[in-house]
């Protein structure tokens, strides 16, 4: 989720029902702390708590270091990723690619507890590949190492993102821990969420590629979950006040050059299963002013506001019926 999880999107999604929010993945190589990149990545002016760091690196002192660095700018939780699978993160031995080295796993999640006085928390996969699943194993150094929370994504570095998420290996890790175990993979539904936390016995879930702009997505699993009905689609006069308010807040946080271009990817998961959701995706994707990216989403919002009261996901339920 590293380009999304920003402040912005965070504070959004905190706003419409999640309860905890994770930055995107920050370098421990104390070289690049000061890069615009890195900065912003960790930048959490005016976030709601709880604020949540999130470092990679290889080199236990080094994620220590980040670790502490972090912390004396208000980080309030502290994140190792071990589960990243892309290519260029794995090639660094960082990532998922750790899960490899149980040793270095141990002096690493060791160092990082030992850092900070704040909760350290460990996000990992079921394994390097399907013949060297070790979840149980990386799950027993980090509860033992002081970790305070584990988040298992249920499918190999292998895997990628493809294929089924493997619930019966985060139930195992669950069944094991005497910490919290949030289970990760495929939640893109309220009753999605609810069969996953009975499958697993996972204490929370975490939701990924789904919230992708469908950020309210958290308040219907948290309905879902209290009262067992569901909640409607959202009023496209609701959704064209939060995009507005979204882009705002986006091209503040990374400038006008920048955030009219980062802002792109954003606009085209919200309108992509929307009826003339594409064809707006490609004349938008092509303007390089802010003032009129915004008045592009609010006249094809205004548009889909004149013809109902609420979204209607026309090419989604037209896959789904395929």
């Amino acid at each position: 989720m590293a380009g999304v999880t920003d402040r912005p999107f965070r504070q959004l999604c905190k706003q419409l029902g999640a309860g905890y929010a994770v930055s995107e993945m920050a370098a421990s190589n104390p070289r690049l702390w000061a890069s615009e990149k890195t900065a912003r990545r960790i930048n959490h002016d005016g976030e709601m708590a709880p604020r949540a760091v999130q470092i990679a690196g290889a080199d236990p002192q080094m994620l220590a270091e980040c670790a502490r660095f972090n912390v004396d700018r208000g980080a309030q939780v502290i994140d190792i990723n071990m589960g990243c699978p892309v290519k260029k993160v794995c090639n660094s031995w960082c990532g998922s690619a750790l899960l490899q080295d149980e040793a270095l796993v141990a002096r690493i999640v060791d160092a990082v507890v030992s850092a900070v006085d704040v909760p350290v928390t460990l996000k990992f996969r079921t394994g390097w590949d399907r013949a060297h699943r070790n979840a149980l194993s990386i799950a027993r150094i980090a509860e033992q190492a002081g970790i305070a929370m584990l988040t298992l994504h249920g499918r190999t570095r292998a895997d990628g993102y493809s294929g089924q998420a493997e619930y019966d290996m985060i139930a195992a890790v669950k069944a094991q821990a005497r910490i919290p175990v949030v289970a990760n993979g495929d939640i893109d539904s309220p009753r999605k969420a609810r069969a996953v936390l009975a499958a697993t016995g996972a204490d929370a879930i975490m939701i990924g590629r789904a919230a992708q702009g469908r950020p309210w997505l958290f308040r219907e699993i948290v309905h879902f979950l209290e009262t067992g009905s569901e909640l409607p689609p959202p009023q496209v006069a609701e959704v064209r006040a939060l995009m507005q308010e979204h882009l705002h807040a986006h091209y503040a946080f990374y400038g006008d050059y920048l955030g009219v271009r980062t802002a792109r990817k954003h606009i085209g998961w919200y309108v992509r299963d929307l009826e003339g959701g594409e064809a707006f995706r490609q004349r938008m994707n092509l303007i390089e002013d802010c003032k009129q990216q915004v008045q592009a989403v609010d006249a094809f919002f205004a548009a889909l506001q004149a013809r109902g009261e609420r979204l209607q996901y026309g090419l989604r339920a037209e896959a789904m019926a395929a």
